[in-house]
């Protein structure tokens, strides 16, 4: 701790700079998957970062800058949404799933376009999860903090998330012809009738 707290205060902007800054991607990114629009999300951003710098004081140095920045983006979401009358974010997929096959067959030859697609035909509960362990690299435990929500309802969110995208995928690659049968995946049965 500093003998003058002058010097804190007129040190924080270069703190938050150095702190804050090099996660602005990440959070830009995060916040056009909420949003899909440029200028919406290029508001919340900025204030996410005009909230963030106001509060910079109760920002824990060592903690994770990224996970708590997102935090706040939500935040800043949840307000927005409210001010406009809309309802919560409703997770329900149950229906996709229990069609589902127990065992999907992850197709390997899909462009960067269809597993967009398929992430945006996700539920928006879903989405998040997905975009922030796979894009964005949290833990359970930093997607849990961000999402305000239990770390059991995270795991619970990225796997239905996950299954439900390798059978959009899979159904995309059989459509195209992509990828193998499943008795190319089994093999063939052998002349004497054994598998």
């Amino acid at each position: 701790m500093s003998a003058d707290p002058r010097a804190e205060l007129h040190d924080a902007p270069e703190r938050f700079e150095a702190t804050i800054l090099p996660h602005l991607d990440s959070v830009f990114r995060f916040a056009m998957w909420l949003i899909r629009d440029r200028t919406e999300a290029e508001d919340v951003v900025q204030e996410t970062l005009t909230q963030a710098l106001q509060s910079f004081h109760r920002f824990q140095p060592g903690t994770n800058a990224r996970a708590w920045l997102l935090s706040i983006l939500r935040h800043v979401r949840s307000n927005r949404l409210r001010a406009r009358q809309r309802r919560p974010e409703v997770v329900e997929a149950d229906d996709r799933l229990d069609a589902l096959p127990a065992v999907e067959v992850t197709p390997q030859h899909v462009t960067d376009e269809e597993v967009l697609s398929a992430l945006k035909a996700l539920p928006p509960g879903f989405q998040e999860v997905i975009v922030l362990a796979d894009v964005e690299e949290l833990s359970y435990k930093e997607i849990a903090t961000v999402l305000e929500i239990p770390i059991g309802t995270v795991m619970s969110r990225i796997h239905r998330a996950r299954r439900l995208l390798r059978a959009a995928l899979a159904e995309y690659a059989a459509a195209q012809g992509i990828g193998r049968s499943r008795h190319a995946l089994g093999g063939m049965p052998s002349e004497d009738g054994a598998s």
